[in-house]
């Protein structure tokens, strides 16, 4: 009997499903993002009213308004109702682009030193704020670092973030934020 090959892009919002459920509850609500938006502030030792705070908090409010838009009401999401909803909210850019917005903001709190790139120990924080310990996790750096030199520049985070969201290829770089999968 054959099996079925999971589907790429579910096998990644499973991977997105169980790093954003924070409390390990089998939901996703607003608490678990008010989690990842402490983190971030925490772990990149930014005050709460630093303008990047703001925006990354103003971004997940977004999102997360998106997400229940396309959830038929819920407040909480299953890992169903969450790959459902992110998977709508993700080609639906008619109020607000989460494929894109989130990094954006994501990527100006990594840039501590805001030079308009990511260096390697801005990465390992991002990392840390996500709680990646697989060792391999900074060969992610090299493949988003797409022209090699030593950085990863704003372009390249984007364009990594809609490989996350939309290539099926597992071994596009986007496919290697929270670590490699395969098939």
């Amino acid at each position: 009997m054959a099996t079925a090959t999971a589907d790429p892009i579910t096998m990644k919002l499973d991977q997105l499903f169980t790093a954003t459920d924070t409390d390990g509850d089998g939901y996703v609500d607003w608490s678990d993002h008010q989690r990842i938006v402490d983190r971030y502030v925490s772990g990149y030792k930014i005050d709460k009213s630093d303008r990047r705070a703001k925006a990354l908090l103003i971004s997940y409010q977004m999102q997360w308004t998106e997400l229940l838009r396309h959830a038929d009401g819920v407040n909480r999401l299953s890992r169903e109702q969450y790959h459902l909803a992110t998977r709508a909210a993700s080609v639906d850019t008619s109020r607000f682009n989460m494929v894109e917005g989130v990094p954006h903001a994501i990527f100006d709190l990594m840039d501590t030193d805001e030079d308009n790139v990511i260096g390697k120990s801005e990465f390992k924080q991002y990392l840390e704020v996500w709680n990646v310990t697989d060792p391999s996790a900074m060969d992610a750096f090299a493949a988003l670092d797409l022209d090699g030199d030593g950085v990863i520049s704003r372009q390249e985070f984007i364009r990594a973030a809609r490989e996350f969201f939309y290539s099926p290829d597992l071994e596009a770089p986007g496919s290697l934020f929270f670590g490699r999968l395969s098939a």
